[in-house]
């Protein structure tokens, strides 16, 4: 029976995952040191390189339980054998069961990025402001969209509303960019761990986000309204 290791999750790992059942609620873990995570719908993709390496492949049906499992010592060891995963601390043992993977909605597939038609980079402190805007204003949708002049903006408001309030802001970029788009997102779906993120968007289709501090990156679809003409 193969068993890995003794491992302590790092914190951010542990955020990571966090983060991660806010996408899915369940999750398989491959060996190595990369996890990933689909939500059930497809449109929301995630990869990290984190700290630790797993020797043992395993898949957590709900993962908030898990999460909240762990919380219940403090700085827990983690013993993975083949069926279960051991968590301790001292004396103090819990044994957890893996799921059946066939029961799990797992990525089956790596995207490559399209050509990219925008780029620009927006800081943790942004993207908070533009969160909490939504809540206060009571909107939804996020656009990413240009003026006559090729600069940049992200605005949230409510799209089938053009009465709707709204808060924008400029974004950095050393292009101009010509033409006329708006690139619609649903701000449910930023879902993302802190930090500040480089974002690259393949109109019509995808948008990347590479955090700029550690090993991260979601892939993000469009909404189906997202108009982009160079």
């Amino acid at each position: 029976m193969k068993t890995s290791s003794t491992i302590k999750l790092s914190k951010e790992t542990f955020d990571i995952l966090k983060n991660y059942s806010s996408i899915n609620s369940n999750i398989f873990v491959n060996e190595g040191n990369v996890i990933s995570t689909i939500s059930p719908i497809k449109n929301i993709l995630s990869e990290a390189h984190v700290t630790e390496t797993f020797d043992v492949s395993f898949g957590i049906w709900d993962l908030p339980k898990f999460l909240g499992t762990l919380s219940i010592f403090n700085d827990p060891e983690l013993e993975f054998h083949e069926k279960y995963v051991l968590i301790s601390n001292g004396i103090k043992t819990i044994k957890y069961h893996y799921s059946d993977p066939k029961l799990l909605t797992v990525p089956n597939k790596k995207i490559q990025m399209p050509n990219i038609d925008v780029s620009f980079v927006i800081s943790n402190n942004e993207l908070n402001e533009l969160k909490k805007a939504a809540s206060i204003l009571g909107v939804s949708d996020l656009t990413i969209h240009n003026n006559e002049n090729g600069e940049l903006f992200i605005k949230v408001h409510d799209k089938k509303d053009v009465g709707s309030n709204s808060f924008i802001l400029p974004l950095d970029s050393d292009e101009e960019y010509l033409g006329t788009f708006s690139l619609n997102f649903l701000i449910e779906n930023l879902k993302l761990v802190s930090g500040d993120y480089k974002v690259d968007i393949a109109s019509n289709i995808v948008s990347q986000f590479t955090n700029m501090h550690s090993d991260i990156r979601y892939w993000i679809a469009l909404e189906m309204d997202s108009v982009y003409q160079n």
